[in-house]
This record gives C-alpha cells, structure tokens and sequence, in this order.
C-alpha cells in the first residue's frame, strides 16, 4: 500500500509539474536550468533536498544500470514496464522538487539580512 501511494503521488507532482508549466509555471528549461544550483545548495546544507536528490539519483541509476530486477529479455513488456514506472517516477520528482527549490530561492532572494519580516 505505501509503494502504492508513493508511485501515485509521484504521479501526480509530474502531472501537476506539466500542468503548472502550461499555466504560465516554471518552464521545462528554468527547472532544468536550476538542478546545478539545486545541488550546490544541497551539498553547502543551504537546501534540504538530498534524500530526495539521493533517491532521484538512485532511481536514474537504476535507470541506465544493465543490472535490471525485471530482465527486458526474458520478461519482455513487463521487464520494460518497471523501467518506465520509474522513469515517470523520476520526472515527477525533478518536476516537483525543482519547483520546490525555485520557490525555496525565492523566498530566500527576497529577504534582507538583519530584517525581521511580518
């Protein structure tokens, strides 16, 4: 069940992601553009994104790995079928957490140090 909501919400953040670019959102390219800024802050500990960086990481490694838990060959469409779930998966998550940061910075652009905001 726990796998089950996760895929979903999954799901829907790149459902969401794709709906919020049409509506004048985060283009595809701003958000590509800010996974280096995205990292660099989550490696100086400025952002609190590395779980979910180190599970998108994992997910693309899985991805392009020849080590697969549901061979292609000999299971044919079900062996290509995880790779998709996790595919999906992964642009969702970029998506989202992409938004997640642009946001995050900028909250952080528009505070001034030393002022307390009401």
């Amino acid at each position: 069940m726990g796998k089950t909501l996760k895929r979903s919400a999954a799901f829907a953040a790149l459902a969401r992601a794709l709906a919020a670019g049409a509506r004048g959102g985060p283009s595809l390219g701003a958000r590509l553009a800010a996974l280096p800024r995205m990292v660099r802050a989550t490696a100086r500990g400025e952002y609190d994104g590395g779980v979910r960086l180190a599970l998108m990481a994992g997910a693309a490694a899985y991805v392009v790995s020849p080590i697969d838990l549901l061979p292609e060959i000999p299971l044919a469409i079900f062996g290509l079928a995880d790779d998709a779930v996790m595919v999906t998966w992964l642009a969702g998550s970029v998506l989202a957490e992409t938004e997640r940061f642009l946001e995050w910075e900028a909250r952080r652009s528009s505070v001034v140090p030393g002022h307390v905001v009401p």
